[in-house]
């Protein structure tokens, strides 16, 4: 798992290919990353299906309630088979677009 962090955003990328364990990981040291935009870059792993990204809905409504975005990399699924509750997009790029379409929405106050 590798940490990188810039300004008031985290990217946590899965290194190890052992998506089971990451999420575990994840949701262990969540603590440590609720203070800030997270962004979960799983496009290293080609392996995933759309039901893999459900492990991820209770850390994204955390986030949701603490003000914070939650973002989900994934390069190649079925982005319309994949939960409304989950913010996830192709590229790093869109995920930083996301995050601060995000916090101009908070700032408006929607």
């Amino acid at each position: 798992m590798k940490v990188d962090q810039k300004g008031h955003t985290v990217t946590i990328k899965d290194t190890q290919g052992d998506f089971n364990g990451f999420v575990e990981k994840v949701t262990q040291q969540f603590k440590t990353f609720e203070k800030q935009n997270v962004i979960i870059d799983l496009s290293a792993n080609d392996k995933l299906r759309e039901n893999d990204l459900k492990a991820f809905l209770a850390l994204s409504k955390q986030q949701k309630k603490a003000k914070k975005s939650f973002v989900i990399v994934v390069s190649d699924l079925d982005f319309n088979a994949i939960s409304d509750k989950l913010a996830v997009v192709p590229s790093l790029l869109e995920a930083h677009d996301i995050i601060e379409m995000e916090e101009i929405e908070r700032d408006l106050g929607f």
